[in-house]
């Protein structure tokens, strides 16, 4: 993973202004869902994945950090985590994610941790 957590990796093929949403996400060991909503915000880039059934009702927010790879012909993102990492993560609130910078805090400590799997 990137030592900047809350941007893309060069070598994962991000391209500003590319448009992730719809895209499939897949873990080291198999799909998580598909993106909902993305930002390439200058230090907050992220991926919020909408988890589907996998984690029923449970919305996951990504570091853009955390994606190794984009396969823009097969819309397809790859992240460096497992499933259970991920399905680990803190939770996520639509409400308060933006103007709450301790879950940012706190989201960048959790995958930080979880670098090496």
């Amino acid at each position: 993973m990137s030592d900047n957590l809350w941007g893309y990796q060069p070598s994962s093929g991000y391209a500003a202004g590319t448009d992730l949403t719809g895209f499939s996400v897949e873990a080291i060991d198999g799909s998580i869902g598909k993106v909902d909503k993305h930002s390439d915000g200058v230090g907050s880039s992220h991926l919020l994945i909408d988890t589907g059934v996998w984690i029923f009702g449970k919305e996951v927010l990504l570091p853009a950090g955390t994606v190794t790879r984009i396969d823009t012909e097969d819309r397809k993102v790859y992240v460096d985590l497992t499933k259970e990492q991920i399905k680990g993560s803190p939770d996520f609130d639509r409400q308060s994610h933006v103007a709450d910078p301790g879950y940012h805090a706190e989201l960048g400590t959790y995958y930080a941790a979880h670098r090496f799997v």
